[in-house]
This record gives structure tokens, C-alpha cells and sequence, in this order.
């Protein structure tokens, strides 16, 4: 947001923390106008507090309590950054075991985005009916448009899942 900041630009900026800090459902996060004119952003708040006023009279707030608690409390503050770390680095190293184990069992295609990717999310470039071959075949189950959970594979079922997506990848007929 700083470096947008000194652009000298009206910039909204809208960011959510549910996943940050496992709070799914309760709206937690930020809504941030920067102007350079103190006039245009006064203009743009009276628009959005009519916005907000259509869709709810007053906000949740038990979801900003929480983070408000954590964020607050240098110990909680310290245990949440650290959970946050075990998890991204778990998830970073399931990319990296997909990405190595499709590349060593040989299958089609280029691996890098896997690791190129953030996030806990994964598109794995494969059609639809690869995907839908993957659901109806093997179990997995995933978006139509090759959207995978990065954090729903594990060492005990990447060898299955690499297997499988192998086995759509290398057919030449997709059974639906």
C-alpha cells in the first residue's frame, strides 16, 4: 500500500484476513482508501458508508475482537506468527513434493508453476475432463478448472494423488 501510496493516485485497497487468522465467516478485514485529496477520499467514504448501510446496519465484530486480542498480546501475537509459519511452510513443502514427484514419475508437461504458485491453492493446468476423470475414477476431488487444496495433500497421499494424475495425464481416452 506504500508504494501505491506514493504514486499520488486515489487507490481502494480491500483485504481479507479470515484465512490469516482462521476466522472463515466472521468478516474479518480491511477496507483502505488512500488519496492524495482529502476531498475525494470524504467523497468516496459518504459513497461507501451508503453501500454499507444497504447490506448490513452494524458490522459483525466478534471475528475483530479476536484478531484485536491477538494482535494486541505479544505472546498470542508471537504463537499465531509462528502457526502461521508451520503452516505456509507445510504447504510450500507439498508443492515442492508435487512438483519433484510428477517430475520424476515422468509425467507430461511442464511441473514449475506448482512451486511458482502461492498460496493455499493450486491450478494444475489440466482440462476439464481430466479433472472430472480425476473425481469420477480415482476420488479426488477438485475444481473443474484443475483448482487442487495444496493443503489437502500430505505425505501419506501424494503418492496416490501423483499416480493418479499421472494416469489421467498419459491415457489417450477419457471415460466420464
Amino acid at each position: 500500500m506504500r508504494y501505491f501510496a506514493s504514486l499520488d493516485m486515489e487507490i481502494l485497497v480491500s483485504q481479507s484476513y479470515a484465512k490469516n487468522m482462521g476466522l472463515y465467516g466472521e468478516r474479518v478485514g480491511t477496507f483502505s482508501i488512500l488519496s492524495p485529496s482529502q476531498e475525494v477520499a470524504e467523497i468516496l467514504v459518504s459513497q461507501l458508508k451508503i453501500i454499507i448501510r444497504q447490506l448490513y446496519s452494524s458490522p459483525q465484530l466478534y471475528g475483530a475482537r479476536i484478531v484485536h486480542l491477538v494482535l494486541s498480546h505479544p505472546d498470542l501475537k508471537r504463537e499465531w506468527q509462528d502457526c502461521l509459519n508451520v503452516m505456509s511452510g507445510r504447504i510450500r513443502s507439498m508443492r515442492n513434493l508435487l512438483r519433484n514427484s510428477l517430475e520424476e514419475k515422468g509425467t507430461p508437461g511442464t511441473w514449475d508453476h506448482i512451486t511458482k504458485q502461492i498460496g493455499m491453492f493450486s491450478y494444475l493446468g489440466i482440462t476439464k475432463e481430466q479433472a472430472q476423470k480425476l473425481v469420477n475414477e480415482y476420488h479426488i476431488y477438485l475444481l473443474e478448472t484443475g483448482r487442487i487444496s495444496m493443503a489437502g495433500l500430505n505425505e501419506h497421499n501424494m503418492e496416490y494423488f501423483v499416480t493418479a494424475l499421472h494416469n489421467v495425464l498419459t491415457s489417450r481416452k477419457v471415460n466420464l
